[in-house]
């Protein structure tokens, strides 16, 4: 059985009322003037609902004739109200119900309402749905909608811009969305216009060199537009030209190393060296390029690991299989890990700097100085930068002469001046000849590699078993796992190997770094800074 309602007045002061958690944000201000006159003429005929909030009572539903009549009557004012006991959900139910009923709420205002009924059904979206009275088509689509930025929200609900502008610009990253509204409200554009002049900075999909399955639900990708929106680019694009950017320069770094394997088992499988690695009792080591006698004229290749002994080339197989066998096998160590992936390790922390750069712009103000005043700001690549000056500053900047330029420049925003800085910081990062001033640049930063990288396939492939061996022992998974379960998962072949390391019940790679990957040679425990954040770099950073 339900407790009665306490007794409230039904008349109450406005300055014991204030504005609750409306999901309205926008008021037309010429109904509003209408209703001033009406309430000055008439009074208020229906009364507003209001919830308990302390010593006041915050509106539920009627802010429009609280806003009115406070304008109408000053804060001294009284005015009928209706007061319930409310929980969060009750209230916010009112309020949507309220505005449906009374008039048409904007698209963004659907937006924000579908958010909050999402969250409140914990992410259930047919719930969701079901609960605001929509289609699940509609729900997705203000859902899409919620990704627009306020001033972009401004636009629509003052019909400066249309639905279709709007679906447009809420295809596009958050960043990119303030410039392109000024452009279409500047220029007059149309719908059209618009889809064309967001073309001019999409990119194929069908010419990316990287894995595209994440792409199929990325909300960037036209295809996924083409489902929410009525309104939409060319199939087939990526909106996001930052995001597209950094997926390929990944996608070089990775058919690089492909490359540098290849090259090595070229030479590997050269009539001086072990045929096949699988022949030697399925041991993941051959015989390194680096570790070959200096003298190929002679008749023997002599492994500095066993000293004093030789293998003519003359040998058989067999023989090559039991000289091998009876060899020494190396010490694995920190060392000869970091050893088999020093490219990789350059590459991820010129990523890991230039990221971090693109989200702190005083860092990149620093790291630019620096490099002006150390004589090497220049090894940025010239069209790094240039390339991009279309995105960064405007579409239109290239074509720009010398002194026009200077005037786009002086004009940018701080906001957007800084962002810049940050994409200079971040190019620095990833061209700066000497790794050296990369590390110490990540070091004074504070920048932790653990943030943004993680133990996968691809790292682990690289080495032999008893490297994957230290690997796992540095990390905590033979711990984790026991010696004699390890030792028999290590017995296994390398792929099932691999497959057991990265698939362990219970044990999350996340946050260890090998020593292999380390600036200091020395493997990284998981952090225990609970408030690190990891700050997504701007979409221009492409560098």
């Amino acid at each position: 059985m339900t407790s009665p309602q306490p007794n409230y007045p039904a008349m109450l002061p406005l300055s014991k009322i204030v504005q609750g958690d409306n999901p309205r944000r926008y008021f037309d201000q010429k109904k509003h003037d209408e209703m001033v006159v009406s309430i000055r003429l008439r009074g208020i005929l229906q009364p507003i609902l209001l919830r308990p909030k302390g010593d006041v009572y915050a509106i539920v539903a009627g802010e429009r004739r609280y806003r009115a009549a406070l304008e109408a009557y000053g804060p001294d004012g009284a005015m009928p109200v209706l007061i319930r006991e409310m929980t969060d959900q009750e209230a916010l139910d009112a309020a949507i119900a309220e505005n449906d009923d009374r008039d048409n709420p904007s698209e963004t205002e659907q937006a924000d309402a579908a958010v909050r009924y999402l969250a409140a059904c914990q992410g259930d979206r047919a719930e969701a749905a079901r609960r605001l009275g929509w289609s699940r088509a509609k729900l997705d689509r203000r859902l899409a909608l919620a990704d627009l930025s306020d001033a972009a929200k401004t636009a629509l609900d003052e019909r400066r811009i249309k639905v279709g502008h709007a679906e447009l610009l809420a295809a596009v990253p958050l960043d990119k969305q303030e410039k392109a509204l000024e452009t279409i409200l500047n220029a007059g554009l149309d719908v059209n216009k618009t889809r064309d002049l967001l073309m001019r900075v999409t990119q194929s999909l069908a010419n990316a060199c990287f894995d595209k399955t994440e792409c199929r639900a990325c909300p960037f990708n036209s295809g996924t537009q083409r489902v929410l929106f009525e309104t939409h680019i060319d199939e087939g694009h990526c909106t996001n030209p930052g995001c597209f950017q950094l997926k390929t320069d990944a996608a070089d770094v990775i058919r690089f190393e492909m490359e540098e394997c290849a090259a090595k088992a070229a030479r590997a499988a050269s009539p001086h060296t072990v045929d096949d690695a699988d022949h030697l009792g399925e041991q993941d080591e051959v015989i390194d390029e680096s570790t070959r006698s200096s003298d190929r004229g002679h008749d023997s290749i002599t492994s500095p690991d066993t000293i004093g002994t030789s293998t003519p080339i003359s040998a058989t197989p067999a023989d090559i299989v039991r000289s091998t066998s009876m060899a020494r096998k190396p010490t694995v160590t920190a060392t000869s890990i970091a050893s088999r992936t020093a490219e990789l390790r350059e590459s991820a922390w010129r990523t890991a700097l230039a990221r971090a750069l693109a989200g702190n712009a005083a860092h990149a103000q620093t790291t630019i100085l620096v490099a002006a005043m150390s004589g090497t700001l220049s090894q940025i690549k010239a069209d790094t930068l240039t390339s991009r000056a279309g995105l960064l500053v405007d579409i239109s900047f290239p074509d720009l002469d010398y002194s026009a330029k200077i005037a786009a420049i002086r004009a940018l925003p701080d906001a957007r001046a800084a962002t810049i800085l940050s994409v200079i910081g971040g190019a620095y990062a990833k061209d700066v000849l000497s790794f050296g001033h990369v590390a110490d640049l990540a070091r004074s930063f504070d920048i932790d590699l653990r943030d943004t990288w993680k133990v996968d396939q691809a790292f682990l492939e690289r080495y032999t078993k008893d490297e994957l061996k230290f690997i796992a022992q540095e990390c905590g998974l033979v711990a984790h796992v026991g010696e004699r379960r390890f030792a028999k998962l290590h017995a296994s072949k390398k792929p099932e190997l691999i497959t057991g390391m990265l698939n362990r019940i219970g044990f999350d790679w996340a946050g260890r770094l090998p020593s292999a990957m380390t600036l200091d040679g020395k493997y990284g425990p998981p952090s225990d800074r609970a408030d690190r954040q990891v700050e997504a770099p701007p979409p221009e950073l492409a560098a």
